[in-house]
């Protein structure tokens, strides 16, 4: 039996949150029962707001259990200039979770989480060569036949029309993913989603790592063609394939529903191909 993750990234709790789409999550969220809820940062709008902080953490008590989270540059505080220099983690830690880096793990996948926000950057993220040995050797301890994850905040490819820069040291993370057989990058940031392989930004990779990144799931701030919606991505790590669905908020329907549908190759299938199914074979090889 496949498992089956749901990831939610920017929820922004503060002045963008949409309380409707949230509860609208939540009843998706039942739905679907995910092995494992994941949230890729940004969980308020001000770090320094204990309200937000209270909000989203109802919020998160709400979905399906187990969840695992890293935070975004919303959660280290902006205007509070003391903690953002010496504890820009602190509230994150105090209201969401103390491990920064987090791992989930069963039969058929491992979530390994890295931290890219930084004390002294507003947008921007980054990605050291520490934390990418630490990974490397994290990832390390677990069997290839176990479908490798990694979860962050900012993105690491810049997707078809995008502007705000990609993480520090995001070639050499590349490298990294596609070195330690990461099959699977979930991340946001950039409120809009895109689903690509980072064999489009370096063909010189082996296999390279499928980039799955989720727009906003509860903030009023869609950008680019994702302005002004809502949207969250559900993934099936079956045996021999992952099963990507986006989910977006439709006005007409009143609900979120699937909108697209990708489908990618396990690595420890073997070959790194789609099983065909009867109606493809006999159309491949007719005269089998």
């Amino acid at each position: 039996m496949a498992s089956r993750i749901l990831h939610l990234s920017d929820l922004h709790a503060g002045p963008p949150f949409n309380p409707e789409k949230a509860k609208q999550i939540l009843e998706a969220a039942w739905q679907i029962k995910p092995t494992l809820t994941v949230l890729s940062g940004d969980f308020v709008q001000r770090a320094d707001i204990k309200s937000q902080w209270l909000t989203i953490r109802d919020f998160i008590a709400q979905l399906p259990q187990p969840t695992i989270a890293v935070m975004g540059n919303h959660d280290v505080p902006l205007y509070n200039a003391l903690y953002r220099m010496l504890r820009p983690n602190y509230y994150y830690k105090k209201y969401i979770s103390p491990i920064l880096e987090p791992v989930w793990g069963n039969e058929d996948f491992v979530a390994v989480g890295v931290n890219t926000t930084r004390s002294f950057t507003v947008d921007g993220g980054k990605l050291t060569d520490q934390q990418l040995r630490q990974l490397d050797r994290t990832l390390a301890r677990y069997p290839d036949s176990l479908c490798k994850i990694v979860i962050m905040h900012h993105h690491p490819v810049m997707p078809p029309g995008e502007t705000r820069d990609v993480i520090q040291n995001a070639a050499a993370a590349l490298k990294t993913f596609d070195r330690s057989n990461v099959e699977l990058v979930l991340c946001g940031h950039t409120h809009a989603s895109y689903i690509g392989n980072t064999l489009e930004f370096d063909p010189d990779l082996r296999q390279g790592t499928v980039i799955v990144q989720a727009g906003t799931a509860t903030s009023r701030r869609g950008r680019r063609w994702y302005r002004g919606k809502n949207a969250f991505n559900v993934l099936e790590i079956e045996q021999m394939r992952t099963v990507i669905t986006q989910y977006l908020y439709l006005e007409d329907a009143a609900r979120f529903l699937p909108v697209s549908q990708h489908q990618f190759p396990r690595r420890s299938a073997g070959v790194y191909a789609l099983p065909l199914n009867e109606a493809v074979l006999e159309i491949v090889e007719p005269n089998a």
